[in-house]
């Protein structure tokens, strides 16, 4: 064998060479302090170090020099056709796997790594019986394998490998006590597995990232860790000084002494106090209209400070939230480029550096894509979704699973933590357990609707007296500003548009605004024609407002606070607002009556929390009522959460004044979860398996393996987490993102039409923008968009239109559809 300097990059720019060696040591180095915030410094660090070993072959540098020097695609090798992310993983698994179990299982996790570094960790026993996993590492063939490994030891002997491996065993050895100390199901174990492939996805990406903007140079990655851990934390101190200005200057405000104001600065000044605390998994039961968002800034701001961590992450159910909450943070921070908003795009945000497709190395000038509005979660303040969040841990190829590894050593606030999906439960409470218990994250569940996650199969472990806030029930007392009127008992059948309309004309004598929520977009619209059809409501002048998905972000926020919003327009003038639940959380605007159309006990406390909010008045009403015109087929959680609301309301008839209290939103919690415990952990129908299963034990599928092959497997690993992957969806809506041309929206298409060099600054300011633009569509409503030429592509085809004639300025898209949760979380 020639000794030669094997290519593992060739700069597109100017033909500079990056070796094999040179990119092993530098991904090796990045990931090793990514791991090292678990204690998997050197584990990170040899998955680094091995992962592009198969690059080592003539083979590959011939594909690659013949791949950047071919000028047409036709004469270009084919991509993947030279593997080389197999033989680091082969090699680890042909030296230790037999030594031992915990050579076994170390072996098992670094190949798995390695192998998949392009596509996303594979199976090792998949549902048709066979193992991916083995396949790769036992069983394929690969050519100038032995010269791969050969050239790799004249870099690295064999000596000094067998050294960082017996490290990367005690690191295991000490993981394998710390959860047995602390009871953790084998689940956690797939979760650290995808830590640590987060580890080397970003540092591989990064590296190689730096390389072609020719930063070959780049500081090591110990100082530049050490630089980010200073700059964060002067920006934590700078920003909590900051707030706490900012909240002495409300505190001397003229509404400074109002009992409102006075328990909502008693709440922040508790949150202060509860930042001293360890780091672990506690509820903040801050009650609607309570400052939570101030709240636990605070406390994130201080607990950061006080615990060294590296990042503040807000995780928000709605898309429809998370401009606001951002916003206001900016506004009183001043510091808008150091907050991160991360949520659904306007374009299908592939994989910067990969396609999932893709098992080689692709080096055509189209493969850089449009930068999109994304980053990768290095900012100290991130806002992003709970779909966004969830997808991080549990969604397929590398994209999402890159910046797992940013969310160990921060504070984590889940803002109205009781939107988590049903069927995503146990999977949520386990990347919360294993944060909190592997990571060292702080973690805050913040609502005034706490779901009782530590009463499911699959708990959540909080930690010893974990609320925040003190003599919670006094606390709920001083807040109460609603009374609850139950009017479902009164007609079983369900009140339609026109009983409604003439239940809002007796109310409209003695109030003058009310906030109506319904389940469905198509129950809003027709009370909304109803009511914009009555002669009282045009005698009396008031004002009809309709709000719903269909409408992007920035509509519905004109309509909420613009020059003519609803905001803007309460007080004495007379409104009626009509909206789906959309406008239930993180929307502060206070009406004076709300009726609300049977749902969730927690949603109907969310929509309380829009009445009297600020206490203006003694006490005002907030009705329940039953929607005869929704049709909740597509929308079974909503159905089963009004009948257990039901029976909440019936156990509590004597106590009306409790119906929003902790006790009773706990007792609605555990009957819900009751009757929807068998979705909690993702069926998976075509497989007549859940998708917790898959990835905590895999035992089904196990013994099958074992008594197809007629062996019992030496795996010690036997997750199928590849399949889990696969099945995965945080919503289930199916749903499409289309820009459409309301306001700047129609700016936006006609920009986003013409051509764009890949990777501009501009575009990607385009991009972010467009987000409050863009509409969620499903996949029935595109066809027909479609069929009716009503829609059409941008950027070729990376993104969507709409046309003028199927956007109404007064409900939105114009097409109507059952659905309405989903479209709000991605």
């Amino acid at each position: 064998m020639i000794h030669t300097d094997y290519i593992a990059h060739i700069r597109e720019a100017d033909g500079k060479i990056q070796t094999v060696y040179e990119h092993l040591l530098a991904v090796q180095e990045y990931a090793e302090q990514a791991g090292a915030k678990i204690g998997f410094r050197y584990f990170a660090g040899l998955a680094g170090l091995l992962h592009d070993l198969g690059k080592n072959t003539e083979a590959f540098s011939t594909y690659i020099q013949q791949a950047v020097s071919s000028t047409n695609a036709a004469n270009a090798p084919r991509r993947g056709s030279v593997d080389h992310s197999t033989a680091g993983g082969r090699l680890i698994h042909a030296r230790y796997h037999h030594k031992g179990t915990e050579h076994r299982y170390t072996a098992e996790w670094l190949a798995n790594c390695i192998i998949s570094h392009h596509q996303g960790l594979r199976d090792y026993i998949s549902p048709d019986r066979t193992s991916p996993y083995l396949e790769r590492v036992e069983h394929r063939e690969l050519k100038q394998y032995e010269d791969a490994v050969e050239e790799f030891f004249r870099h690295v002997p064999p000596e000094k490998l067998d050294e960082l491996f017996a490290y990367t065993i005690e690191e295991f050895k000490q993981y394998v006590l710390h959860i047995r100390q602390r009871r953790l199901p084998p689940i956690v174990s797939t979760l650290l597995l995808k830590y640590l492939f987060s580890c080397l996805i970003d540092a591989d990406r990064t590296n190689t990232r730096l390389f072609e903007e020719g930063k070959s140079e780049v500081p090591d990655a110990s100082s530049q860790i050490a630089d980010f851990a200073h700059k964060h934390h002067e920006f934590f101190q700078s920003s909590y000084d900051t707030l706490i200005s900012h909240i002495h200057h409300l505190n001397k405000s003229p509404e400074a002494n109002k009992d409102i104001q006075r328990l909502r600065q008693a709440m922040s000044e508790q949150c202060e106090r509860a930042a001293y605390r360890p780091s672990g998994t506690y509820t903040l039961s801050i009650p609607t209209g309570g400052g939570k968002t101030l709240a636990s800034m605070r406390y994130a701001l201080r607990h950061a400070l006080e615990t060294g961590k590296d990042r503040i992450i807000y995780i928000v159910p709605y898309t429809t939230i998370i401009e606001q909450n951002a916003e206001e943070i900016r506004r009183i921070l001043g510091c808008g480029d150091l907050i991160l908003e991360h949520h659904s795009n306007v374009v299908d945000d592939q994989d910067d550096e990969r396609t999932a497709e893709d098992d080689g190395e692709v080096y055509e000038t189209r493969r850089k894509r449009l930068k999109l509005a994304r980053d990768h979660w290095d900012s100290p303040i991130i806002f992003t979704t709970m779909v966004q969040f969830l997808n991080t841990f549990f969604g397929s190829g590398t994209r999402n699973v890159r910046r797992l590894h940013r969310l160990v050593n921060s504070v984590l606030i889940f803002d109205e933590v009781q939107s988590v999906p049903v069927h995503c439960i146990s999977l949520f409470n386990s990347a919360l357990n294993f944060l909190q218990g592997i990571g060292g994250s702080s973690l805050v569940l913040c609502t005034a609707t706490q779901p009782a996650l530590d009463y499911v199969k699959n708990e959540l472990r909080l930690s010893p007296n974990p609320e925040l806030i003190e003599k919670l029930d006094d606390v709920e007392q001083s807040f109460r500003r609603v009374k609850m009127v139950d009017l479902v008992s009164d007609l079983p059948s369900g009140w339609g548009a026109e009983k409604i309309g003439d239940f809002l004309q007796e109310q409209m004598d003695e109030v003058n605004n009310a906030l109506v929520i319904l389940n469905t977009k198509r129950a809003v619209r027709k009370l909304y024609q109803q009511l914009k059809a009555a002669d009282w409501v045009h005698v009396q002048g008031i004002q009809i407002v309709h709000l719903s998905t269909n409408m992007c972000g920035a509509h519905r926020k004109d309509v909420l606070s613009g020059e003519h919003g609803v905001i803007r327009t309460l007080g004495r003038k007379r409104v009626i607002c009509i909206s789906t639940q959309l406008i239930e959380a993180g929307v502060n605007i206070s009406f004076e009556c709300v009726i609300r159309s049977l749902a969730g006990l927690d949603s109907i406390a969310q929509a309380a929390g829009r009445c009297n909010r600020h206490g203006r008045d003694l006490l005002r009403k907030v009705y329940v009522i039953r929607c005869a015109d929704e049709v909740l087929t597509r929308l079974p959680e909503i159905r089963i959460g009004g009948e257990m609301t039901m029976d909440v309301l019936r156990e509590f008839r004597e106590q009306p004044e409790q119906l929003l209290s902790a006790k009773a939103m706990r007792l609605y919690f555990e009957k819900y979860f009751a009757m929807v415990k068998q979705k909690m952990q993702h069926p998976i129908p075509e497989l007549e398996q859940n998708l917790f299963d898959l990835i905590n034990a895999n035992t089904y599928y196990k013994d099958s393996y074992c008594k197809r092959n007629k062996i019992q497997t030496d795996l010690k690993n036997t997750t199928a987490i590849a399949t889990a992957e696969r099945y995965f969806e945080a919503i289930q809506s199916h749903a499409t993102p289309v820009l459409v041309p309301y306001g700047r929206g129609a700016e936006l298409i006609l920009d986003l039409n013409g051509e764009w060099a890949p990777g501009s600054d501009k575009l990607g300011d385009l991009l972010r923008e467009a987000q409050l633009y863009t509409v969620n569509i499903y996949k029935h409503e595109m066809d027909e968009l479609h069929k009716n030429g009503d829609v059409y592509p941008l950027l070729h085809g990376q993104a969507w239109g709409l046309r003028d004639s199927a956007y109404s300025l007064e409900y939105g898209l114009t097409m109507e559809n059952e659905g309405e949760w989903g479209v709000l979380m991605t």
